[in-house]
């Protein structure tokens, strides 16, 4: 969702943007710790449905008496298709954590702002050039690196973060074109909505009993994701995008220091390696669009 930010902020709401989003992320990486120990025994539909119910009662929440209002939509269809990309790549993570390392899976799910870049080439038509698509492509190295296909340790389940960053890529460009046209309001409350109603659905199939010592973990992925989505939006309306965005990555860290303290695992050379690269693209694709967007303001 986009916000719109004085050009210049105060020093001190910069700060609180960049700690603010410090925060998201390491309650992100946190449930995403949580899922992982939980996905050996419970089916990922189920953890998704607490994922998204959290979601739901964040914007309830924010929201209260203005949320009926904002369920009322000109493109329901493009909405469903947001819904369902997000679900998407909420799911393909989720299941990725119950075959593959923490930090390994939050690596290859991070090459997604490279892939936004790319997308927004080949379907809202924006320019790609030569320093773009290198972006692009080193991103794609820094994955191969993570998966090393033919060295013998690759397994299929490492292709799940790989589409699950598709899926956030995709989401992110429809939900870039509907913010055009709709309150980004709209936007997260018919998500909330939609996402909770689809993940719902699913529960009969694969609903489990659930043992009571791990209710209180049930419960910390909806407390988690809620406060991670809530400081997410604070961070983006204190702060610019372009001064807290790429402290995103830091979820990388906390993702492998989570696997280290939670399961007893550690990244490998190559991963580590792998996940460095991915960032530097990740960064460079970042600073590109900073410095267009900034050309383009002057020039305005």
């Amino acid at each position: 969702m986009a916000f719109t930010v004085p050009n210049r902020l105060p020093l001190a709401a910069n700060t609180r943007g960049i700690l603010l989003m410090l925060l998201a992320i390491l309650c992100f990486t946190l449930m995403d710790a949580t899922v992982k120990g939980l996905v050996d025994r419970y089916p990922a539909p189920m953890l998704v449905w607490m994922r998204f119910m959290g979601q739901f009662l964040l914007v309830v929440i924010l929201l209260r008496h203005r949320f009926l209002a904002h369920l009322r939509t000109r493109f329901p269809v493009v909405h469903l298709a947001r819904a369902v990309t997000q679900m998407g790549a909420t799911g393909l993570f989720f299941t990725s954590l119950a075959y593959i390392g923490l930090a390994e899976a939050t690596a290859l799910i991070d090459i997604n702002p490279v892939l936004i870049t790319l997308g927004a080439a080949l379907f809202l038509g924006e320019q790609l050039g030569p320093r773009r698509m290198f972006g692009v492509l080193a991103a794609l190295a820094g994955a191969l690196i993570v998966i090393r296909p033919g060295a013998g340790i690759f397994t299929p389940a490492a292709l799940l973060p790989l589409l699950g960053a598709v899926s956030y890529a995709a989401n992110a460009l429809i939900t870039r074109w509907v913010g055009q046209q709709e309150s980004a309001w709209t936007s997260m409350a018919l998500t909330s909505v939609i996402c909770t109603g689809l993940a719902s659905l699913s529960l009969p199939f694969f609903w489990v009993p659930i043992d009571a010592g791990d209710l209180p973990r049930f419960a910390l992925i909806g407390v988690l994701g809620t406060i991670a989505q809530l400081c997410l939006i604070r961070a983006f309306t204190l702060a610019e995008a372009a001064i807290v965005a790429p402290f995103a990555y830091i979820g990388i860290l906390f993702a492998a220091i989570w696997g280290y303290l939670f399961f007893g695992t550690l990244p490998d050379r190559w991963t580590v390696i792998g996940a460095l690269v991915i960032v530097a693209a990740g960064l460079y694709v970042w600073h590109r669009e900073t410095r267009a967007l900034r050309a383009q303001n002057r020039a305005e």
